[in-house]
């Protein structure tokens, strides 16, 4: 396996399962973030909820073939939406340029992995 992909997983894997358990949790920057961006508040546990499944995923891909690509398609996603919300509220860029260099990250694990993704369907 390659060990950039490793890398990226792991590094992209545990940056999500904390993200999503703090906003599962309700830690108050997300709140107020969620408040900032115009979102309602039920959605930021649904948010923590991808976050924190396409974070193992990611992790758990380290050893599953597949599932790494599977995971990136979902976060990059999630972040492609992220950024878009940043867009629409017109938010500085230091607040908008996290959420691309997560998106990027996925992207590239998707493009690295992508060809494993028939061992999970075929």
């Amino acid at each position: 396996m390659n060990v950039l992909a490793i890398v990226l997983e792991a590094l992209l894997g545990l940056a999500f399962v904390m993200a999503g358990i703090m906003k599962i949790a309700g830690v108050q920057m997300h709140v107020d973030n969620f408040n900032r961006w115009k979102l309602p508040q039920w959605f930021r546990p649904i948010t923590g909820i991808v976050e924190l499944a396409g974070g193992a995923a990611m992790l758990a891909g380290i050893w599953v073939k597949g599932l790494p690509a599977l995971a990136g398609i979902l976060l990059g996603i999630t972040m492609l939406v992220g950024v878009l919300v940043h867009v629409r509220i017109r938010d500085t860029a230091k607040n908008t340029v996290p959420a691309v260099v997560l998106l990027i990250l996925a992207v590239v694990v998707l493009l690295i992995q992508g060809p494993d993704l028939d061992q999970l369907f075929g």
